[in-house]
């Protein structure tokens, strides 16, 4: 047979990690393959169509994707699966998909992804473990992939002969009792490695810091989810740190628009800048949200929202709040959300003599003249 995998045009910098443990499975089977992006005319005509999908609220490119393949091909069996086809099937069943496929293809689960489908990319994404012991509320891990499961003593068959770093998408690698053989193997291999979902704050014991120095980690990610676990995101910073860590190296995900206030939001910002981290806020979402950017939180306002907004693109950089000393010396006087987060005031302008200004608009039309 031959198997059409499709990933829908949304946006997305990573590659589509289960189409191309699919691939490895269909390969398996005897099956020809043939990975696509978007709405394209495929080399062959397939007998079978898979089409992954991300989030909720990228839902339309998906449904665009499912009904040009299947109009295209009625005959061949489409089966929609991802994060958006498992949390809201009945949602994406009206995309005109024969099947929805909800979780994980447990008979792929364990097999290399096949990254000759994306020779360009260098990375090798795994997970060592699946879920997490949290249950937090703002989360689809556990709903998705429930309590810890799926561990992995070893990951050494999951790195991709020639890529030069791993990207471990653990939900929670230190609280499963594998992450030493994990971070061991990824020691003796001298990947660059990347934990892309955030670390524990509440597993980061003085053990756990100086395994995580001794791997090739170019930034740390933390979370600093809600002002209940403040001490715990002290004390993880400062056993970092402690090693000669860099705090710009340390980006912790701040939450916000859930069930917290602006002024809670403000301080655990104006918390991390004091010890010297990046705070990188995180926007939340609800979990069957079609429409990005239009939910807001109990305690939010809009305009509220904008600040924020306003306040990572002018006053941060890349979308997040560094350490630098200026930024951390107006949160540090600011003494609410709105003084934390309202934009610097604009230079003054020059006054200029009405004789200048005539002067100048003469000059400009003369220069147009001529």
């Amino acid at each position: 047979m031959h198997i059409l995998l499709v990933e829908p045009k949304y946006y997305t910098k990573y590659p589509p990690l289960g189409l191309l443990k699919l691939a490895s499975y269909h390969k398996q089977q005897g099956n020809s393959i043939e990975l696509v992006r978007g709405e394209n005319s495929p080399k062959r005509r397939p007998d079978e169509i898979y089409v992954t999908s991300l989030f909720t609220y990228a839902w339309k490119p998906v449904h665009q994707s499912v009904k040009f393949y299947k109009s295209r091909y009625p005959e061949a069996e489409l089966t929609l699966g991802g994060i958006y086809a498992s949390l809201m099937p009945d949602h994406a069943s009206a995309s005109g998909a024969d099947h929805i496929h909800i979780g994980l293809l447990r008979e792929a689960e364990d097999l290399l992804p096949d990254y000759s489908l994306v020779p360009n990319w260098k990375s090798s994404i795994l997970f060592a473990s699946r879920g997490c012991v949290r249950s937090c509320g703002f989360c689809a891990v556990p709903e998705l992939e429930g309590k810890l499961n799926s561990l992995k003593y070893s990951i050494k068959h999951l790195i991709y002969p020639g890529h030069n770093s791993v990207i471990l998408w653990d939900n929670n690698i230190l609280a499963a009792s594998n992450w030493k053989e994990v971070f061991d193997e990824l020691f003796e291999m001298r990947l660059n490695v990347d934990f892309n979902q955030g670390l524990d704050v509440r597993y980061v014991t003085e053990e756990v810091a100086a395994r995580i120095n001794r791997l090739r980690v170019k930034t740390i990610r933390l979370a600093y989810d809600y002002s209940e676990i403040n001490s715990f995101v002290e004390r993880a910073i400062e056993r970092l740190k402690g090693l000669g860590i860099r705090g710009r190296r340390v980006v912790v995900y701040t939450l916000y628009n859930y069930r917290d206030s602006p002024d809670d939001f403000f301080r655990r910002v104006r918390d991390l800048l004091e010890w010297g981290v990046v705070s990188y806020p995180m926007r939340f979402e609800p979990l069957d949200s079609l429409e990005k950017n239009r939910y807001v939180g109990p305690k939010w306002t809009n305009s509220l929202l904008e600040m924020v907004a306003d306040a990572r693109r002018v006053l941060g950089c890349n979308g997040a709040f560094p350490p630098y000393d200026g930024l951390v010396n107006k949160f540090l006087k600011a003494g609410n959300f709105e003084e934390g987060f309202a934009l610097r005031p604009p230079k003054k302008k020059t006054r200029t003599s009405r004789f200048q200004e005539g002067s100048q608009g003469s000059l400009r039309k003369r220069l147009r003249l001529n």
